[in-house]
């Protein structure tokens, strides 16, 4: 197998499990140097656990790549700090970082606590700044990098019940597509991934969460047991990740991708859709026209109210 990577070295963030693991193996089975991060900490954020940092580096070191654990939380500066510096040490060099760690506290925002909030916001996309700041420094001297950060479909999308962790994720995909503006004159490149994969996270999302989604109108997609086992599976989301490292992806710079299983889908950048425009100020009336008739014509609502409440405004349902 070629080794496009070879000599170079990476941090990936949240490495120890899911998909974070399977990209820094295949990282350092195409040549990459790997600092295989993660705290060990439950799904939640609590709790810590050396294990499965040093269990993934182990794995890699035996199958012939090159590895060191690394236990710092993302969540702080000095960790994130720590990480590159780690590279650095142990290498000479920082060539990318992988962005995947992250934690949960799903709540509907009415019951959600302001701790809930700012955990997960710490972890996702202070995360990010904390290890792409130091990261970027030494690769815009060097006038080259790769930085990933990890989107969802949650941030890009929305999801009941993930207020904090979405916009966490949307931050992130602003956060990819603003370092790529501030980087990409230096030879760096920054992009980022939204992930469809059966994890651990996944797994802690309860059966009365969906239902709960469905019955606000939010659609679950239906999947056979095969298709979650195998193609869902964490390694599917790897390649692409790894192939944005290489040199064959140099000109690819503030793009998001959704990868789940086989498929591999670039977003469509955010640009205005449809527009009404006139000289001068709209007023209220004039708008209470034409933004349902023109902007808002034909579009779903993702959640919209049962059909059942009496909302003021809400057209009357003609008797049969």
């Amino acid at each position: 197998m070629a080794k496009p990577l070879e000599g170079r070295s990476y941090v990936v963030t949240g490495s120890g499990r899911g998909i974070g693991a399977e990209v820094a193996k295949l990282i350092a089975s195409i040549g990459g140097n790997v600092v295989v991060n993660d705290p060990g900490v439950n799904v939640d954020g609590t709790g810590g656990d050396k294990g499965p940092a040093d269990t993934v580096a182990n794995e890699i070191k035996a199958a012939g790549g090159s590895a060191v654990a690394n236990f710092d939380t993302v969540a702080t500066e000095a960790g994130g700090e720590n990480m590159i510096k780690q590279a650095v040490d142990t290498w000479g060099r920082i060539d990318g970082v992988i962005h995947v760690a992250g934690i949960l506290r799903d709540r509907m925002i009415f019951n959600l606590a302001e701790n809930e909030w700012d955990e997960v916001v710490a972890v996702h996309m202070t995360g990010f700044f904390n290890v792409v700041k130091p990261a970027s420094i030494i690769m815009r001297q060097q006038r080259s990098g790769r930085i990933i950060g990890f989107s969802s479909g949650s941030g890009l999308n929305g999801n009941a019940g993930q207020s904090n962790y979405g916009a966490a994720k949307a931050g992130i995909a602003g956060g990819v597509r603003c370092a790529a503006r501030d980087l990409g004159r230096y030879g760096i490149t920054s992009n980022g991934i939204s992930p469809g994969a059966a994890t651990r996270m996944t797994a802690t999302v309860p059966d009365s969460a969906t239902q709960l989604r469905a019955r606000a109108g939010i659609a679950v997609q239906a999947r056979t047991p095969s298709i979650v086992n195998q193609l869902r599976d964490a390694k599917y989301v790897a390649p692409m990740t790894t192939y944005l490292m290489t040199d064959q992806a140099w000109n690819i710079n503030g793009k998001i991708f959704y990868v789940s299983g086989g498929q591999v889908s670039l977003a469509h950048d955010e640009t205005p859709f449809r527009t009404i425009a006139k000289p001068g100020k709209w007023t209220v009336d004039e708008l209470r026209i034409l933004v349902p008739s023109q902007l808002m014509a034909g579009l779903r609502n993702p959640a919209p109210p049962p059909a059942d409440l009496d909302l003021p405004g809400r057209p009357v349902a003609k008797a049969e």
